[in-house]
């Protein structure tokens, strides 16, 4: 099989632009990899060696290149048992290579005319879903390239049933009093303050979970953020840890489980930020800690995913 070529062996005739953050594949690229993050401004060596101890905490270096690739393949199988011969699926990446824009070039110089964009993210955010596709479109558009995108599946049934379900098997391991925290990456004020949906988008995946599980918000539930930039202005709240930190002053839990649920793979972002740090804190103040399985490569949510692609080619 080509590269061009899908699992059936035919030449497609539309992209799929499987859009995701991306990572460093060794740790000789961390510094190129937060330089891009950065803007084009190097970190200074006290901040390198921080993140590079972060990775070396997790063993070396993220799974998240190797776990958006079998992203991609397991999309791919899913096109193709769907509609076999139509679709190619490649990776464009905002921090690493392939860059999205790479990937553009390439659908352009393969002569296809028509992407389906989907970004690995469930929750629409201007500052996210939204840059990804405007990056593939802007990077599109002189190539007479039309990008339609999937801008959100927060409420996607596949997705809130994988989370419903890993979260209802630890809640009756858990201690009884136990407090789910859903969370996904926080994101400046100022791009919630012009009216940004994310904090909805969130809410809305949370309030799904919580319906399967006959959960009530407050006395069973709450939303958290983590992983904020390290910026001077402000960003979304209240933080993970503040979270834990009130639980445990006020007493009113004696275990959280987070359902960090703005993300789909095992990352960074996961496996310390929350894994490592969140359950430090949460132990050290004598509060029980788990965290809900990560979507990964799972097949009845990629394949619901493939169903988004199909539906939007197709009515688009």
């Amino acid at each position: 099989m080509t590269e061009t070529e899908t699992t059936t062996g035919t030449v497609p005739t539309v992209a799929v632009l499987l859009m995701a953050y991306g990572t460093p594949r060794h740790p000789d690229e961390i510094e190129e990899y937060y330089t891009d993050i950065r803007r084009g401004r190097p970190p200074t060596p006290e901040a390198l060696a921080e993140l590079v101890e972060r990775y070396e905490a997790i063993g070396g270096i993220s799974p998240l290149a190797e776990l958006t690739e079998a992203q991609r393949d397991a999309l791919q199988a899913a096109l193709d048992q769907r509609s076999p011969g139509t679709y190619w699926v490649t990776l464009g990446l905002k921090h690493a290579e392939p860059m999205i824009e790479t990937a553009v070039a390439d659908i352009a110089e393969r002569g296809l005319d028509r992407i389906i964009g989907l970004v690995l993210a469930p929750h629409f955010s201007s500052y996210s879903i939204g840059q990804y596709l405007g990056r593939a479109r802007t990077a599109a558009e002189p190539h007479s390239i039309t990008v339609d995108g999937v801008e959100s599946w927060a409420t996607e049934d596949a997705f809130v049933d994988f989370l419903a379900d890993d979260l209802r098997a630890r809640l009756e391991s858990a201690p009884p009093n136990t407090k789910v925290l859903f969370t996904a990456h926080s994101l400046p004020q100022r791009i919630i303050d012009g009216g940004d949906p994310y904090p909805d988008e969130l809410r809305s995946t949370a309030m799904a979970v919580a319906e399967r599980l006959g959960l009530d918000e407050w006395s069973d539930w709450s939303i958290a953020w983590q992983s904020a930039g390290r910026t001077p202005e402000p960003w979304i709240g209240p933080d993970i840890l503040d979270v834990i930190d009130d639980l445990a002053s006020s007493e009113a839990a004696d275990g959280v489980i987070i359902s960090a649920c703005g993300f789909v793979a095992d990352h960074l972002e996961v496996l310390y930020d929350l894994d490592i740090e969140a359950r430090q804190h949460a132990e050290e103040r004598g509060l029980a800690f788990d965290r809900t399985a990560c979507v990964n490569d799972d097949a009845a949510v990629i394949g619901a995913l493939a169903d988004r692609v199909i539906e939007l080619h197709r009515n688009g």
